[in-house]
This record gives C-alpha cells, structure tokens and sequence, in this order.
C-alpha cells in the first residue's frame, strides 16, 4: 500500500550557530518541504526515485560510512539505516518517489527535511509509526554528522521532525512550542536565496565550532553554553582576534534567544524587528559567515547591502543558516513585500524571493 509523509523545511529566526555548542535556538517549520510516497518492497534494499537528484540504491544491510557518498542522498539513506539498527529500531526496504519544494544549497534545511523523511518512512513501515519524532530529529544529526560529511547541530533536524516553531535550550533539554501569527502582527517573513554557492565551504562551516571550542577548552569545558558568560566578558580579550569574536556572538545571539521568543508571544513588533537586526548585524561583524575567502563568492554579502538599503528603518533582514552562502532573510510590514521582492529579483532573479509561513 502507498503511502505518503510530508517533511517541512525550516527557517532559524534566531540562534545563529548556537546549537552546536549547546546553546539556545528559535526557529520555525515553514509551508515548503519534502514529500513522499513510499511503500515497503519486501527486499534488503532502499530505492529513491528524485526529481531533481535522479534515483539512487542503499542495502540495508550496508551501514558504514562511504567517504565516496558524502553530500548524496545515498549517505543520508545509508546514515538512517544505520542510526535506526544501532537503537534497536527494525529496517527494512522500501521505494520512494520524492518530490521537494526546497531549494537545495539555499539554507532551508533540504537533507534535514530528507534525513527526517527517511526516518519517518522507516518508522511508518517498519516501527508502528512510534518512533518519537526526537528520536527521528538524533538519528538524522547521525546521518548528516558520520555519513553526508557535515557538522551541523541539532536545530535543522529537531524543527523539521517536530514541524513547529520551537524554542530550544540545548543545554537544559528545554523544547517549547511558540506561536508565531506574523500575518496578525502585519509583518512578511521571506526568503532571497542569492545564489551563492555552497561548494567548498565544508572547512569554512566547521572552523565556526572548532573556533568555539577553542575558546571553551580555554575555560576547561567542552562548549560555549558550560561557560560563565560573566567570566567570558572579564577578560581582556582582543576583539581583533575570530575566536574570540564569534564567542562573543555565541554569548549575545544565546541571550538573545529568548527575548525574541518572548517578544514574538507578545507580538510586540518593535522588538522582533529590533532583535532579529541585533542577530543579523551580531552575525556581520562578530561572528563573520557572510564572505569567505575559499571561493570568494560575495552574492550573500550582495543580498545583504541591498536589504540594508531597502529596510533600514521599517524592517529587518540577516543572514539565514550557515552562512558565507545561500539566503537572505527578511521580515517587514506587509504592504512593503512587493516592492522588496520587485527589488531583490532584479539582482537575484526571478522567483528568488520567497514569502514562507510558518505551521
């Protein structure tokens, strides 16, 4: 019997490169995602049919990592398996035709959305559908971690798997649900995906975390989120050196998780537009993911200066995701979408501009 699972992207609206030293993190599940029909084949083995990444084979019973696979969808079909057999969780095979309305390299989350897919498949055919949708969110980190060569954190997966707005305290364990209405605060929220390349950017992404770290070791703890924040601050670091600036971003963004979450409940728009420009700006000058020297790519940087331009004064914008590459996020009042959208498309190109809800 066919079935089908719909897996949404995600959009982080604030906690930018947070989660990965167990810090705080805000974001939302948006209207694009993954879908997928999918019905067990009674064989060891895992066929996709994509429509945009052609088709591709796993054997269940083939679990190490592949270097050769890294960034593919086999790696993350492989990592799934294996993150679901070493908890004891039953595999099997299965074809899938997957259709997705996320750009992919564009910062929304695609082999997230993808890894979470998988595990929701698995857990439908093959586990009762009860796998909890954490459980899903840690074995798709696996995946992304040990088999597609990425060292992300957390927050992608656990927004995609929990398909809400949430507010998470990584080193607590807190997961909280927020409602967020920005249609009834006036407010868009888009996307302008600027068409940066993501290509060669693995050693720029992960010098983020190991800068970090450094800094923690320093402390004699393993992350940002087990040092004293007051104790950071009494030293008298220099400001010239990037350890040094993307922890004290890690220290603002942190506090400034919640004052966003508090904010957006309250639907006070002042402040989420004053808070979302801190986090952007904080992203700029501190924690520095907007340009990199490894393919000198300047398209998001580009994106950025003209939102500048376009919202100083009536809006917010800032770096989405990663960084160095990818989308430029934006939140304005209503009635100025058009004409931001009108104005980012004749520099990005048409339907670049995306307007995303979230559930």
């Amino acid at each position: 019997m066919i079935q089908t699972v719909f897996t949404p992207g995600r959009t982080e609206l604030a906690g930018n490169h947070t989660d990965h030293q167990n810090g705080r993190i805000l974001a939302g599940a948006i209207d694009r995602g993954i879908t997928a029909r999918f019905e067990a084949n009674g064989e060891k083995l895992v066929r996709l049919k994509m429509k945009t990444l052609g088709e591709t084979e796993v054997r269940c019973d083939q679990l190490q990592p592949r270097t050769a696979e890294f960034g593919t969808p086999a790696s993350l079909a492989r990592g799934m398996l294996a993150a679901f057999s070493e908890l004891g969780l039953a595999v099997g095979g299965f074809d899938a035709e997957i259709d997705s309305s996320l750009p992919i390299g564009a910062g929304l989350s695609s082999s997230a959305a993808f890894s979470v897919t998988l595990g929701r498949i698995l857990s439908l055919l093959y586990n009762d559908g009860k796998v909890d949708p954490v459980v899903i969110a840690r074995a798709a980190q696996q995946a992304e971690n040990r088999f597609f060569g990425k060292p992300c954190g957390l927050m992608s997966q656990l927004t995609c798997s929990l398909g809400r707005t949430i507010y998470v305290d990584f080193k607590t364990g807190v997961i909280e649900p927020v409602d967020v209405d920005f249609d009834a605060m006036g407010l868009t929220l888009c996307l302008t995906d600027t068409g940066g390349s993501h290509a060669g950017l693995d050693t720029s992404y992960a010098r983020i975390p190991a800068d970090m770290v450094y800094i923690a070791n320093l402390f004699d703890k393993g992350v940002l989120a087990d040092v004293d924040p007051e104790e950071f601050r009494s030293r008298g670091w220099d400001p010239a050196n990037r350890p040094v600036r993307r922890a004290m971003h890690f220290f603002d963004e942190n506090e400034r998780v919640p004052k966003l979450r508090d904010a957006l409940r309250e639907k006070d728009t002042e402040a989420v537009l004053r808070l979302m420009n801190e986090s952007g700006r904080s992203s700029e000058a501190l924690l520095n993911n907007i340009v990199t020297s490894a393919t000198g790519d300047t398209k998001l940087e580009q994106g950025l200066e003209l939102s500048r331009k376009l919202l100083e004064g009536r809006g917010a914008w800032r770096v989405h995701g990663g960084g160095f590459a990818g989308c430029v996020q934006a939140l304005m009042p209503t009635a100025f979408f058009p004409e931001y959208k009108r104005e980012m498309e004749k520099s990005f190109g048409a339907d670049k501009c995306m307007r995303i809800r979230l559930l």
